[in-house]
Parts: C-alpha cells; sequence; structure tokens
C-alpha cells in the first residue's frame, strides 16, 4: 500500500483549525457566513470601562457592523493610531487606556457615525 498525502493543511500549530474551503484559518476566514450586522440604529459608540480590571480604564467600541477581516484590520489601525494595545472580541473592540477623543475623531475620519456613552 502507498501512503497518500494529503492535498491540503487541516491544522496548523501556528494558526490553529484551517477553513476547509479557503485554507485559511477559521477566525479568518471570509468564505464562510458573513458577520451578522450589529443590532441597533447605526451608531458607534465609544464607552469607558474599568470594571474587572483592576481600576484600569478601557474604551470599548460597539456598534461597527463589519466583516471579520475589515474588523481586525480596523482594531490594528486603531491601536496604532492610539499607541497602545487592544483587542477584538466577539462584537466589539477593546483598546487599552481613556482614548475616546482620539478614537472619536479617527471613526468619523472613516466616515462612521461616532458617540461617546457614558461620562
Amino acid at each position: 500500500m502507498t501512503k497518500r498525502k494529503p492535498t491540503h493543511l487541516v491544522y496548523s500549530t501556528e494558526a490553529g483549525r484551517l477553513c476547509p474551503q479557503c485554507h485559511r484559518p477559521v477566525l479568518d476566514c471570509g468564505c464562510g457566513k458573513p458577520r451578522r450586522p450589529a443590532s441597533g440604529d447605526g451608531i458607534v459608540r465609544l464607552h469607558r470601562e474599568t470594571k474587572g480590571r483592576g481600576g484600569k480604564a478601557v474604551t470599548l467600541i460597539t456598534g461597527i457592523a463589519l466583516p471579520e477581516r475589515d474588523m481586525r484590520e480596523l482594531t490594528r489601525a486603531l491601536k496604532q493610531k492610539c499607541g497602545v494595545g487592544g483587542a477584538l472580541k466577539d462584537d466589539h473592540i477593546e483598546i487599552q487606556g481613556e482614548q475616546r477623543e482620539k478614537l472619536k475623531a479617527e471613526l468619523e475620519r472613516r466616515g462612521f457615525t461616532v458617540k461617546i456613552a457614558g461620562g
């Protein structure tokens, strides 16, 4: 019997599980179902949160309805603009620190309608 080599990579220790159609990491896959549009009124809201973070402030960006890949690119660009870290979580972006004014200016420049929520 001869051994057959797989025609494509199924799993990578670097990226994890890969999509069987496009062979990209599942989290970065664009061929599956499109991202569910954000429910609401189409306004991007900037929140400041400190709960559960040892008193450190984090700016939350909610209400952005973009595909996964575009959300990742936007997250990366916003982190670079503010010069801080952050993360993309489920349906919102977290940026470290109190960055609401910088983020508002940048998101409005990109064509979003932005409101600063909370105090």
